[in-house]
Formats: C-alpha cells, sequence, structure tokens
C-alpha cells in the first residue's frame, strides 16, 4: 500500500467517517500488520478505553444430529451413527445444573437440526432450564434453527421467537452465518438458512428487544473481498436495527486427528489451510475498522489459542469470550491444543498479561465487576498499545 492511500485512510478512520467496500479490499491487501493492528487499536481504544470484557460461561450442546452436512463441520451425526446422541431434556437440566458453580451467567446453547424431534422439546428445555437456572441468561440457538424450527412447526418465526422468549430466551447465538456470498456459501454449506433468511431471523429478534451477536466463518475457500462482503452486509442491518451488541470472527478448523468412529467429516481441509496467526490478527483489525457501528469485537479463544487471543486485543478485539469449559462443535473437530476450560482467575490472569483491564460482563453487556488492571509498578507489567 502507497504512503498516501496510508494516509487516507488514517484520516478516514481519525475523522469518523465509514470506510468504504474498496477500502477494506485494500486493507486486507496491506502487509503492514503493525499498521494495521496500530489503526484498529485506536478504534477499540475509542470505543472501550483499556477494557477487555469476558463472561463465566458454558456450552450445551443439547443433540448433535443433524440433517445437513455442510462442508466444514465435524461436529453432526446422522441418525443411528456412533456417537450420534440426543440429551432427553431432563439430562441437559441436569448437566446444566452441574456446570452451576463459579457464579455461572450465561449458558449457550446449540443443537443439530434434528430431523425427528418435536419442536415443543425446545420452548420445554428452555423453560425447564430456566426453572433450574434462574439467575442464568439463555442464549441459545442460530438462526439456522429458527428457521428449521419453522419447517418442523409450521409456526411463522416471529410466533417461535415470542414462545421462546416466553421461556426464557435472552439472546440467539451469532452461528449459521459462515459467509453470506453465494459465491462462497454453496460450497460451505448444506442447509436452506442463508442471507435472506438469516438477517430476517435477527431482524425479528432485534424488533422484539433482543440483543444478539454475529459471526464470520474466515479461513477456507473464501477470498479477502469476501469478507468484506460479508461485514458490509451486517453493518448494514445494524444501521437499519442496532441490535448486534458484539462481532465474532470464528477461525475454521481442520480435523487435526482421526474422529473417532474414523470418518473425517471436514470435506473442506483437503483443499485449504487454516488462517495462520498473522491472518487472524489482520482479519479482527480489517474487521474493527469496518464494522463501525457495532460495540464490540470478540475474540473465541477456543478457535484461536489463547496467544492470538490476547495478541487479537491489540488488534481490535475488546472481548475474550467466556470460562466455557466443553466447546464440543470445536474440539469434536481438532484437538487444536486450547484447553476445554479457563476459569475466571485464568481469564484475569490472561487479559492483565495483555496489558488490559478485565470487565465480567453479563450476556447483555452488563457490567457485573470491574477488576484491577496489570500492576503499573511491576517494570515488567505489560501495556496496551499506545495510541
Amino acid at each position: 500500500m502507497d504512503a498516501g492511500l496510508k494516509r487516507e485512510l488514517e484520516q478516514k478512520v481519525r475523522s469518523g467517517e465509514r470506510l468504504t467496500r474498496e477500502d477494506g479490499i485494500a486493507l486486507y491487501e496491506s502487509d503492514d500488520l503493525a499498521w494495521l493492528g496500530g489503526l484498529a487499536h485506536e478504534v477499540r481504544t475509542r470505543k472501550n478505553g483499556d477494557v477487555v470484557h469476558f463472561n463465566v460461561n458454558r456450552h450445551l450442546n443439547m443433540t448433535n444430529v443433524c440433517t445437513a452436512s455442510c462442508a466444514y463441520c465435524s461436529f453432526q451425526r446422522k441418525p443411528g451413527e456412533k456417537d450420534a446422541y440426543t440429551m432427553r431434556i431432563e439430562e441437559a437440566v441436569r448437566l446444566a445444573k452441574e456446570m452451576e458453580g463459579e457464579n455461572l451467567t450465561e449458558l449457550h446453547i446449540v443443537n443439530g437440526l434434528h430431523p425427528n424431534l418435536p419442536w415443543r422439546y425446545y420452548p420445554r428445555s428452555l423453560r425447564e432450564l430456566k426453572a433450574a437456572l434462574p439467575d442464568v441468561s439463555l442464549k441459545a440457538f442460530t438462526a439456522t434453527e429458527i428457521h428449521h424450527f419453522e419447517t418442523i412447526s409450521g409456526m411463522s418465526a416471529s410466533d417461535i421467537l415470542d414462545e421462546l422468549i416466553d421461556a426464557g430466551l435472552e439472546s440467539l447465538t451469532g452461528g449459521g452465518a459462515e459467509i453470506f456470498d453465494w459465491e462462497v456459501r454453496q460450497h460451505i454449506v448444506d442447509h436452506r438458512t442463508h442471507w435472506e433468511d438469516w438477517s430476517r431471523i435477527h431482524r425479528l429478534a432485534h424488533e422484539k428487544g433482543l440483543k444478539t451477536p454475529c459471526t464470520m466463518l474466515y479461513g477456507h475457500i473464501e477470498e479477502p473481498r469476501h469478507r468484506v462482503d460479508h461485514v458490509l452486509r451486517l453493518r448494514e442491518l445494524q444501521d437499519e436495527t442496532d441490535g448486534f451488541q458484539v462481532f465474532i470472527p470464528l477461525r475454521y478448523q481442520h480435523d487435526f486427528v482421526d474422529m473417532k468412529d474414523g470418518k473425517v467429516r471436514n470435506r473442506l481441509q483437503a483443499r485449504t489451510q487454516m488462517a495462520t496467526g498473522a491472518e487472524a490478527l489482520k482479519t479482527f483489525a480489517v474487521s474493527r475498522l469496518l464494522f463501525d457501528n457495532v460495540p464490540h469485537v470478540k475474540v473465541f479463544w477456543v478457535m484461536h489459542g489463547v496467544q492470538t487471543a490476547q495478541l487479537a486485543l491489540q488488534h481490535g478485539a475488546d472481548d475474550m469470550d467466556g470460562s466455557v469449559v466443553e466447546y464440543k462443535i470445536t474440539h469434536d473437530a481438532d484437538d487444536f491444543g486450547t484447553p476445554n476450560k479457563l476459569t475466571r482467575e485464568d481469564l484475569l490472569d490472561l487479559i492483565r498479561d495483555a496489558g488490559f483491564r478485565p470487565v465480567e460482563r453479563n450476556t447483555r453487556y452488563e457490567i457485573i465487576r470491574e477488576y484491577d488492571g496489570p500492576d503499573p509498578a511491576r517494570r515488567e507489567s505489560p501495556q496496551p498499545m499506545r495510541v
């Protein structure tokens, strides 16, 4: 990138002028990661200061049986396959209760698109989970699952959301987005929920007062222009609804180990390489710069590793996700080396070690507790990138 274009982009960012599609593509073409990271860090600091948010959450996947066979997914199983499972609601409640310790504030629920479970299973499960964990927020179901519920129930998404909200739903999850551009999507997704329905369902959720996350799966067969297009679609929807709280870039994962049943379900990996750490940091930086109307950018440490996650905090991210405990959707794929669990103390140490001040939040990004940052008296105490 020539110096003139760099200055032009810097001026746009510092004056608050919105970046264009062409600007986003130019940023991805830059090989100056330090410059990109510094510019994104300016924006994250303007929005969030020296704070890094986190929460204490758990993931619950009540079934991995799925009608879809998405090319990147190692989580799904077909009925009757080894390792296929579907929990009875009582079993899900028992498991959730076992996760309750350490002042849990959020339960994150995502499932396969089960061909035989009745619609009533889903609101009943939320109702019973909420009764068992009244102080825990239920963040549940992707837009893809809501679309599936329309099919199996004959109800509209609006009525489905009303019933789920009545049962205790506080937020949808951000999944099912992957990459919206059909040029890529037709090769990676094996379900019916594309941009039109994904955006329709999140728009409805926002109209009903829910705040939701949004995601992007990157680092597979897409090109930077597809990432830019993805973010700009979300940015336009955010202009309309102001309902997205956080954007979460998710790094596509290979199957690093043989599956227990001998099948490698990830059909993309023979022709792809996972994004490098540098590419991940570039993606966070460009996303932060383009997505000017979303308050937070989250690094999901499970998919990036804790060290890259710490570096992402210097490249636009301001949220480290949560303690998680078990995330089968990724860990069924990769044995990537990330732990199943980070405790609250682990997260506090990681955030301080990266030079930031930890703030514990709930699902709606309301502050639960603020913690001290790194000890400034220590000579080796890290500090955020200067802006």
